[in-house]
């Protein structure tokens, strides 16, 4: 079982996860405002996605991004809203009141408490959700988080492109290029896109390449919180 340990709540490396501060503001705001309100379909009304866009400063999805391509933004249109609402229901963090989100008493206390909020957040986030339900695709790649997670431990440790580490996992792609192309895919989206919502990794992208070369890090975050099986795998770095 992969275990998260607890930060102190001022820890630097608990801001590196853009689930953790989309959490800490919308809590926050429901407290500052007493609550959000929310469509007959219990969704965020626009203005607070909105609110929500210019403020979560979400990596790839930033204002100017989403703006770009949308004058008038839904709660369903921004994936990181409605994944974050559902999880601040799921865990009971919030709840629906006639038309309004409001915050539970628990609510309240985790809104002060990052360190608590993160391991209540990301470790129900990372391992319980269908992360193929916010994917472009409904497929999902063979495997488990504890298998995932050990293995990228030592692969990413130095950084990897994410084509690499699929094929740590599965292999050489299928020589079918769209088959191969939805399999990367899966696995980006189901394994490697809920570890960088949690802060857990890092990329960065060659925009030059035809099929955009990403290359993974494990954050100073993965280091701060996660104690594994492999860590005495590790070879640390040999400066010149």
């Amino acid at each position: 079982m992969i275990e998260y340990q607890t930060l102190a709540d001022d820890h630097p490396d608990l801001l590196q996860s853009p689930l953790l501060r989309a959490a800490l503001l919308t809590l926050q705001y429901t407290q500052e405002h007493g609550s959000i309100g929310i469509t007959k379909n219990k969704a965020f009304k626009r203005t607070f996605v909105h609110w929500a866009v210019q403020n979560f400063d979400w990596p790839g999805e930033g204002a100017d991004e989403v703006f770009r391509y949308h004058k008038v933004i839904n709660e369903a249109d921004y994936a990181p809203l409605e994944v974050l609402h559902f999880l601040l229901i799921e865990l009971r963090l919030g709840r629906h009141f006639k038309d309004e989100f409001r915050l539970t008493k628990r609510g309240k206390e985790l809104a002060q408490s990052p360190g608590r909020l993160f391991v209540e957040l990301i470790p129900y986030f990372v391992h319980q959700i269908d992360h193929s339900s916010y994917a472009r695709f409904d497929d999902q790649p063979f495997g488990n988080w504890e298998v995932w997670i050990n293995v990228i431990n030592v692969e990413a440790d130095h950084g990897i492109s994410d084509v690499a580490l699929y094929q740590k996992f599965y292999g050489e792609p299928e020589s079918d290029r769209n088959a191969a192309r939805r399999d990367i895919y899966a696995f980006k989206a189901c394994v490697l896109r809920p570890l960088e919502w949690a802060g857990l990794l890092m990329s960065t992208q060659d925009q030059g390449a035809e099929m955009r070369a990403v290359h993974v890090f494990k954050s100073p975050l993965w280091r701060s919180v996660l104690k594994l099986d492999t860590d005495d795998m590790l070879q640390s770095v040999h400066l010149q």
